[in-house]
């Protein structure tokens, strides 16, 4: 299994005693599972930023142009081609829109939390939603995933 490289960063407005977060062993176990072979690199690297709602808000308005916070974002990073970097890309992840969503679809946080790093790993290797056949094909990768993790069907309780 190809073992991925995870820069994990905390934003400072992340209030650490009030978050139950994942460990960065679990979200290394979530990102690795998710590229373990689909990734063109041996190792490859990529950055995990935890933030608040401004941050996410900030970024989804600039980069989206959506003027609220989202779960997940994720920038996919494309090295010129003379130059051999094995760097996915970035997710950002609002802590708080993650931790609501989780209670209000009656989700543990780590389903919850393992879900959305999948989802945004595959965001990062192409994996895409736009259509009706992308979202069928990541979808069920997303649940084939979350279900060797142990986790359950993040679109169970979805009406088709």
């Amino acid at each position: 299994m190809t073992l991925a490289l995870l820069d994990l960063q905390i934003a400072e407005e992340i209030d650490l005693q009030a978050e139950s977060l994942p460990t960065e062993e679990q979200f290394l176990q979530w990102v690795t599972a998710a590229v373990a072979e689909r990734s063109p690199y041996d190792e490859p690297e990529l950055t995990i930023r935890l933030c608040a709602e401004a941050e996410s808000q900030q970024l989804n308005s600039e980069y989206r142009g959506k003027d609220s916070p989202t779960n997940v974002l994720s920038f996919p990073f494309e090295a010129p081609p003379q130059v051999p970097i094995p760097l996915l890309g970035d997710l950002v992840i609002c802590v708080q829109i993650v931790t609501r969503e989780a209670h209000e679809q009656g989700k543990s946080a780590n389903a919850h939390w393992a879900h959305m790093v999948i989802h945004g790993c595959l965001h990062l290797l192409g994996y895409d939603h736009i259509n009706d056949d992308e979202a069928e094909e990541m979808e069920e990768l997303e649940q084939r995933l979350l279900a060797q993790l142990g986790f359950p069907d993040p679109y169970q309780d979805e009406a088709p």
